[in-house]
């Protein structure tokens, strides 16, 4: 008898402090970067327990990035999604949302308003699928300026619609003084989504942190010059998968990031200008990349520890000199396959300034202490 008392005591004792683990309140702000396959899937949760997620992946891997998306949202412990953000109309930013809403439920969708870029996919989902998700919610279209509310944190939309802050700098410091990297500007190429995707400037106390989805070059002109409106930050999220379209150094400089996560590919992004530029900009640490990228090769690859997924197919051997990228159009050829288990990248801030970012592929961690 007494011997069974003390067995239900210890079980007792063990249900408790396993009730105690599962219900102990997030200290800090979580961001978990999710692997998409290229395309882009962000999910921020606060202390709160409140989300936003920008974008869902990508069309035609629509389960499988879905999936991947609920996997991190049950391990953050969400039962729905408060916010979800579409950066723009491209298949690899939207293109997991339905297959999301299946399996968990989605309060409020945001976006930048109707696509401009005609594609049928696109405007075929927006005139038949999108209205029948967000009506069992709420839809808002975000303009250049707006609050987003979420306690604890400040968020503000940086460019939407083509449309941005530049003459409304924030009340942040060193927003507002001029930046000397618009001087050796260079435009680049644009298609028609991409200048309008919806940017967010997120503070949670002393961390700050940016993700433009996928603005090229010439549309981060616009948002930064002549003048910077949002000073510095500590971590720059996305960086348009690494390509190099965008990232010019009058976003990248001016805002001299100290850590970048890309949502590159094995074949998309991670390519030698961005490296070079991420390289050189004024107080930059370390970068971490969804994939391993054959863009990049030796040449300009990371270290593995700060990299979370391979590749998806064996190498015989590493490439000194970056692989040519696909070239672009309607129909550009497939990147190989992947399946597999695929790994976030997770950043854990403090409102003191501290962020740790965690590999999950290989549980390596670096703490990054205020500035």
């Amino acid at each position: 008898m007494h011997r069974s008392a003390m067995l239900l005591g210890s079980a007792i004792l063990c249900f408790t402090a396993a009730s105690a683990h599962a219900q102990a309140p997030r200290t800090g702000l979580d961001i978990y970067v999710v692997d998409v396959e290229g395309g882009n899937a962000t999910l921020f949760v606060n202390p709160a327990g409140e989300s936003l997620l920008i974008d869902t992946g990508n069309a035609n891997g629509a389960v499988r990035d879905a999936g991947r998306i609920f996997a991190a949202a049950k391990d953050a412990g969400l039962t729905q999604i408060d916010r979800l953000i579409i950066t723009h109309w491209h298949g690899d930013h939207y293109g997991g949302m339905a297959e999301l809403e299946k399996l968990i439920p989605i309060r409020e969708y945001m976006d930048h308003g109707p696509n401009q870029q005609p594609a049928e996919a696109a405007d075929k989902f927006l005139a038949e699928v999108y209205p029948t998700l967000h009506a069992k919610g709420k839809h808002t279209v975000l303009k250049a300026g707006d609050k987003i509310a979420m306690r604890g944190m400040d968020i503000t939309v940086v460019t939407s619609n083509g449309e941005t802050i530049q003459n409304r700098p924030l009340r942040v410091a060193g927003a507002g003084r001029a930046n000397p990297a618009c001087a050796g500007f260079v435009s680049g190429q644009n298609n028609v989504e991409d200048p309008l995707s919806v940017g967010l400037y997120i503070n949670y106390g002393r961390f700050r942190t940016m993700h433009v989805g996928d603005i090229t070059k010439n549309k981060e002109r616009d948002l930064m010059c002549p003048n910077n409106p949002v000073g510095q930050i500590d971590l720059f999220l996305g960086l348009h998968h690494g390509q190099a379209t965008s990232n010019s150094p009058v976003i990248v400089h001016a805002l001299a990031p100290r850590v970048g996560i890309m949502n590159n590919g094995t074949r998309k992004g991670g390519e030698p200008e961005t490296m070079m530029t991420l390289a050189s900009s004024p107080g930059f640490e370390d970068l971490w990349q969804i994939h391993f990228s054959q863009l990049t090769g030796q040449e300009f690859t990371q270290p593995g520890m700060f990299i979370a997924n391979l590749t998806d197919e064996p190498l015989q051997a590493m490439p000194v000199q970056p692989v040519i990228a696909a070239a672009l159009g309607p129909t550009p050829p497939p990147a190989p396959v992947h399946n597999g288990p695929a790994f976030w990248i997770k950043v854990q801030a403090q409102t003191d300034g501290t962020f740790t970012v965690t590999n999950q592929r290989n549980n390596f961690s670096k703490t990054y202490t205020p500035r």
